[in-house]
């Protein structure tokens, strides 16, 4: 029964977490110069549901490449070419490596904690 009420406590903050990661993503696209596009026909409400979701994909036309990002949860398609892409790359990167740096500083500032000079605590000591 416990771990049933754990998974179910579990199941909401799973989804939030996806929607901060698409948040995240679609803030990058942005940046990087990819247009957002609102489908505004249910001819293109209906395709933007046929596509790959949530993920950037590489399509050609007219000979040139494109990459593309459905988003038909929150009714969005972000489209970019070559320089958009390189961009977000970079952008993506870089906050890769702020996010590495800001878990190596916290875990840097947790080993200095000296938790032996405070004694025990835990209430089963």
């Amino acid at each position: 029964m416990a771990l049933g009420l754990l998974l179910v406590s579990l199941g909401p903050g799973c989804a939030g977490m996806q929607t901060t990661q698409t948040k995240s993503t679609e803030d990058l696209l942005s940046a990087a110069g990819f247009q957002m596009r609102i489908p505004d026909t249910p001819k293109k409400m209906a395709h933007l549901q046929t596509l790959t979701q949530r993920q950037l994909v590489a399509h050609t036309w007219n000979g040139k490449p494109y990459y593309v990002y459905a988003d038909a949860i929150n009714n969005r398609l972000y489209v970019g070419g070559q320089g958009s892409y390189q961009r977000y790359q970079q952008l993506a990167a870089a906050e890769r490596i702020a996010k590495e740096q800001q878990l190596a500083a916290q875990m840097n500032m947790d080993a200095a904690m000296d938790w032996g000079m405070w004694g025990p605590w835990d209430p089963w000591y």
